[in-house]
């Protein structure tokens, strides 16, 4: 496992483990066919999935390509050693889900919905994602990677090695997150909306400490003065 040379209190950072995908020959899907039943070895190619009810289905071994996920409710999904590359969609319902050694490629999302998912060995690399709802998450060795993030929801959520490198995080909250190893020194830009309190288990650098320092303080109940 890789490990930073920068040192903190508690150590060193580790580092996110990254997932490891090697996908088989794809089958191509069926436009059209229904999406409740388990899916293995399948490309998705330029399919318009809005609206579909994936709810409960595993997608082991699966490349999702280029696809329209409107409205799509694929609650409790599960998503295994799997890859999405180009997706796009609002109001997209994964809540429950699990991800595991999964790849998120140029996605361009907004509202969704995330909230009581787990994450493991996830990297989300380039796009944007408005209003991602992360709120009572589970999230282990995930990086977001040169992506835009607006007004992310981490409330209650915990992280566990997780970095965001190159991101541009604007209007995060934080509200009793619980952390360990979240590294956020590499984030192109760092904006926290609230939760700025439970920042205790991540790892900032110099410039972002004092950027910070007013909401730290005012956090903490403490006055500057002249």
């Amino acid at each position: 496992m890789a490990r930073t040379t920068t040192k903190k209190s508690t150590g060193a950072v580790n580092s996110p483990r990254r997932p490891e995908i090697s996908l088989p020959e794809l089958r191509p899907y069926r436009e059209g066919a229904g999406l409740e039943h388990d899916h293995d070895g399948i490309g998705f190619e330029d399919a318009d999935l809005s609206g579909t009810d994936g709810s409960g289905a595993t997608f082991l071994d699966c490349a999702i390509r280029r696809c329209s996920l409107d409205e799509a409710r694929w609650e409790r999904v599960r998503l295994l050693d799997s890859l999405m590359e180009g997706v796009t969609g609002v109001g997209t319902d994964l809540a429950g889900a699990e991800l595991r050694d999964v790849e998120i490629v140029d996605a361009r999302l907004g509202g969704v919905q995330l909230h009581g998912a787990h994450l493991s060995r996830v990297i989300v690399r380039g796009g944007k994602i408005d209003f991602l709802n992360l709120r009572q998450s589970v999230l282990s060795d995930v990086t977001f990677e040169n992506c835009v993030l607006v007004e992310p929801d981490f409330g209650g959520a915990k992280l566990a090695r997780v970095a965001f490198s190159g991101c541009v995080l604007r209007g995060v909250d934080f509200t009793k997150a619980a952390m360990t190893d979240v590294d956020l020194r590499e984030a192109a830009e760092l904006d926290i909306a609230a939760g700025v309190g439970e920042l205790a288990g991540a790892v900032v650098n110099t410039s972002q400490l004092l950027d910070l320092a007013p909401a730290l303080a005012a956090e903490m109940g403490l006055r500057v003065e002249r």
